[in-house]
């Protein structure tokens, strides 16, 4: 297989770290403008335009952020080629998710998500082709952890002293407010009763030093409350260990011909 992977960062690099145990190529890395000659480039061809993308390429893996998956996304699923993302707050924007979904019909592509830093999903999904009633997701951060994010205008972390929720709402109000933070809470809602039922909490919490995510839900089938504590990646704390590996995994999935 040869791919190509969109970004430069912690989970970027996390995931080329593991390409030749997977048997797979990066025959190319996309970059933002400008960026086209970094030496630290690992791929044969370092490109920002995929107009410049080499012949073959299978799949692209988007490890660039929202703005990312905007700008070469429609690009790539209308040219044919199937799109792997961990982004999956940016499709709490009605027009892009549409512009993604006409791209792939037109390209008789795919966009396919991945979990990112939250499991369960499975058991999530298969639940709601019943009847539920009610999804919430919690997510409890260090007050460190929120420092860029509009919690920042909410609360003052660097004096908190007891857990302080600073949002409340819909999954579509926490993934449009907090790009940078609430792909777990589009995660959660894509799989399972969508943006606008899918509640969220978000919480600064001094007293905890990973981060953590819990799901909870309940319907016909019963209910269900599961919590991940995760931990950053060495190359940058802020990332999801966990959000790396989902994608490392889900290539790994692409390869077998017996899985899940």
């Amino acid at each position: 297989m040869q791919i190509a992977i969109i970004g430069q960062g912690a989970i970027a690099q996390h995931v080329r770290s593991k390409l030749i145990d997977l048997g797979i190529v990066e025959v190319a890395q996309i970059v933002r403008p400008g960026k086209e000659a970094e030496e630290t480039r690992t791929a044969p061809v370092c490109i920002s335009d995929l107009s410049d993308l080499p012949d073959g390429v299978d799949l692209i893996v988007d490890c660039g952020g929202h703005a990312a998956l905007a700008a070469h996304g429609p690009v790539a699923l209308s040219s044919g080629i199937d799109v792997l993302t961990v982004s999956l707050g940016a499709l709490a924007d009605a027009k892009l998710a549409a512009e993604l979904k006409d791209a792939a019909t037109l390209g008789s592509a795919r966009l396919q998500l991945v979990s990112g830093a939250i499991g369960g999903l499975d058991a999530l999904r298969a639940a709601c082709t019943g009847e539920v009633s009610a999804v919430t997701y919690i997510g409890r951060k260090p007050p460190q952890g929120w420092k860029g994010s509009p919690a920042e205008d909410k609360i003052d972390l660097d004096t908190l002293s007891s857990a302080t929720t600073h949002f409340a709402g819909s999954a579509r109000d926490a993934a449009l407010s907090y790009p940078k933070n609430a792909n777990v809470a589009a995660a959660v809602a894509l799989a399972g009763l969508g943006f606008d039922a899918t509640q969220v909490e978000l919480i600064a919490d001094p007293d905890v030093s990973t981060n953590i995510h819990e799901v909870r839900a309940t319907g016909e089938f019963g209910s269900m409350d599961f919590t991940v504590s995760g931990h950053g990646l060495p190359g940058n704390p802020r990332s999801s260990a966990l959000a790396a590996m989902s994608i490392v995994a889900e290539l790994a999935e692409r390869r077998q011909r017996i899985g899940f």
